[in-house]
């Protein structure tokens, strides 16, 4: 199991090299909201780590979206990560395929995720039930859960452990990689090792609870520690 940490600026990234995977977002314009280019290369160039890049909590733009994916592709991401922010099986085949075209066909080598919401029912939006099957139809490596409205309830609050193993176990055998996320805390380590995504996604962990504070090196090391 890594550890993805959420960076939001060069700064605190540079506090953040001891994480597994360094995810480039804007907390300010969503739950995966996209940063500039500009910083996805930066950090990419001193992290000395794969990097990750959200693009968006999207609603159904293809075009959009491939556009994005494709940019943060170039800018150096390693991992292109996408919110699915609105409703239906088509739609979402519709995006996700526009998505993984985009990134695979020049950068095959490139990982792509893809996000549905665990508190999808108050988003209005597909349930990572339903998105995953078709991210590994599609072509995508990774279905991941992260929630969508941030107020400091857990993915937890809107899935129990048994929801999220059997969700990690399905994408196994999808050929998907899973990432989970939302609101994680310490307390939450022992379960999530239970369950055993390939990745767990955190910033208000390591920011000392709070997602609107600093990246911390010391929980990085508390969390890595743990999860060892």
């Amino acid at each position: 199991m890594q550890l993805l940490v959420s960076p939001s600026s060069i700064a605190e990234a540079r506090h953040s090299t001891a994480a597994d995977i360094i995810d480039v977002k804007k907390p300010s314009e969503g739950s995966l909201g996209a940063n500039f280019p500009w910083v996805i290369r930066e950090i990419k160039e001193f992290a000395k780590k794969p990097v990750s890049a959200a693009i968006g909590d999207f609603d159904y733009r293809p075009g959009g979206a491939s556009l994005a994916a494709y940019g943060a592709a170039c800018a150096g991401a390693d991992y292109v990560k996408i919110g699915l922010a609105f409703e239906g099986a088509e739609e979402a085949n519709d995006v996700i395929d526009a998505v993984v075209k985009a990134v695979k066909d020049e950068f095959p080598k490139k990982f792509v995720v893809i996000a549905a919401y665990s508190d999808y029912e108050r988003m209005h939006s597909i349930s990572p039930f339903d998105m995953a099957p078709i991210a590994a139809e599609c072509g995508a490596d990774f279905a991941m859960i992260d929630t969508g409205i941030k107020d400091r309830q857990s993915t937890f609050a809107f899935m129990n452990e048994d929801l999220l193993r059997a969700f990690t176990e399905k994408n196994k055998k999808l050929g998907l990689g899973t990432a989970l996320a939302g609101a994680l805390k310490f307390e939450d380590i022992d379960a999530l090792k239970r369950i055993n995504p390939e990745i767990i996604g955190v910033r208000g962990m390591v920011c000392g609870g709070d997602r609107n504070a600093t990246v911390r090196e010391d929980l990085i090391k508390t969390a890595l520690a743990m999860i060892r």
